[in-house]
């Protein structure tokens, strides 16, 4: 099926970097969200990005301009009618999640494949709540979209061969690397780094190091581009808490349990860059 417009439900941090790669692709865009405040701060994001190449050399305005152009902002979920493929961008929270695609699977032409940029939540379950289960697959970017080359493709236990290659093709179309992960909790991705990042809140949290000393190990000594503390605050410490929720759900296993520090601070408010305080102040 040729895609031509391409819908993102989610316009906050993670929706609006990938609805600014697929417009910088070539394809129409239709960004939607709940409130058109939501959508507005999104699209300013995208524009402040372009601003900020154009001071460097690095973009023009009229790349802006044909990028800009090509967004269609919405607050109304039937305009993903008009979408050859969407992907949902929203916060990583089960019921949220399968309401959204209880909405698309009624909205969207039956051809159209639905995708998820869960970074977490197993593809089955997100694809049992719709009557297309075999169009259904997870799409996981990186933050940030619009720099990190990687997109996680997780096929679920229905996902079909057709819809694997077509999101695979699209991921090369947004100048994008994919790689294939099997639907488990986690994917590949977060089971590896949401273990370490919890383990590094243990270390703080028993007082093994302080945050600059447990950051500087791993930056100096394992050559992380940053600490495992500063990663959190950038991801969402209420992201890291609920991926690790699930992890601890889904496999039932005690090296998954969150620390306990981790827990308060989400309950506290402190959530990161987001919220201006996380394991550091921004």
């Amino acid at each position: 099926m040729m895609i031509k417009t391409f819908g993102v439900v989610g316009a906050g941090q993670m929706g609006n970097g990938i609805a600014q790669v697929a417009a910088m692709s070539g394809l129409n865009v239709v960004m939607n969200d709940i409130q058109d405040t939501f959508v507005k701060k999104g699209l300013k994001t995208i524009e402040n990005f372009f601003d900020r190449g154009i001071e460097k050399g690095k973009l023009t305005a009229e790349q802006k301009a044909d990028v800009m152009g090509r967004i269609t902002p919405s607050t109304d979920m039937g305009d993903m009618a008009a979408a050859d493929f969407v992907v949902e961008a929203a916060t990583e929270k089960e019921p949220l999640k399968f309401e959204i695609f209880r909405k698309l699977d009624q909205v969207c032409r039956p051809e159209v494949i639905l995708s998820s940029n869960t970074s977490s939540i197993p593809i089955g379950r997100i694809a049992a709540q719709t009557g297309r289960q075999d169009k259904v697959i997870g799409m996981h970017f990186m933050n940030p979209v619009p720099l990190m080359k990687l997109v996680e493709v997780i096929r679920g236990l229905a996902t079909s061969e057709e819809t694997f290659q077509t999101t695979w093709r699209l991921c090369e179309k947004f100048n994008k690397t994919p790689a294939e992960a099997n639907d488990y909790p986690g994917f590949l991705a977060n089971r590896i780094l949401m273990p370490m990042i919890n383990e590094a809140v243990y270390a703080l949290y028993h007082g093994v190091g302080t945050r600059e000393a447990i950051d500087t190990v791993m930056t100096l000594g394992m050559n992380h581009p940053m600490g495992p503390l500063t990663l959190a605050d950038l991801i969402g410490l209420d992201t890291c808490l609920a991926i690790m929720e699930t992890l601890y759900d889904g496999f039932k296993d005690s090296k998954y349990r969150p620390c306990p520090l981790l827990r308060k601070y989400v309950e506290a408010g402190w959530l990161g860059r987001k919220t201006g305080r996380g394991f550091y102040s921004y």
